[in-house]
């Protein structure tokens, strides 16, 4: 089961639906891109703290992760990787039903609360299709084309 997370991570990477490291997880946080914060388990105190302080008030859940530095950059592609933000709802559910389903007592609350978040997102999405659908192409008829 870990071994799909880790993947999921490397595909992420490759659908630009991930920032790698703590200066681009940091800035996906101020910008309100991410949704899920990831922070490996042998982070250093420092930039644990940046970004746990940033995520503070912001609409990210913190995950912290049982990978270490050299695991997350293994499946990441990069050098040294201790955090990393995910910035697409669909992926963030989709990685926490793999970290659920490996270890539960963990990540389980976590994975059910994004998966509300990801069904939100789904439901505005529909409703925003639906609303688009309504409206008029600003077109309007004067008297003379009647």
């Amino acid at each position: 089961m870990a071994d799909k997370a880790l993947g999921l991570l490397g595909l992420m990477r490759r659908a630009s639906a991930i920032e790698i490291g703590v200066d681009n997880a940091s800035d996906a946080l101020r910008a309100g891109r991410a949704k899920l914060l990831l922070i490996s388990c042998d982070a250093a105190d420092n930039a644990r703290r940046k970004l746990e302080h940033l995520s503070v008030g912001r609409r990210a859940l913190t995950i912290p992760l049982s990978y270490t530095r050299e695991e997350l950059a293994d499946c990441l592609g990069v050098s040294g990787c201790s955090a990393a933000a995910v910035t697409d709802i669909g992926f963030a559910n989709a990685l926490m039903k793999e970290l659920a389903a490996a270890d539960p007592e963990r990540y389980a609350e976590a994975a059910q609360e994004i998966a509300k978040r990801c069904e939100k997102a789904a439901r505005r999405k529909k409703e925003t299709a639906a609303r688009k659908g309504m409206k008029r192409n600003d077109k309007r008829r004067t008297e003379e084309w009647a």
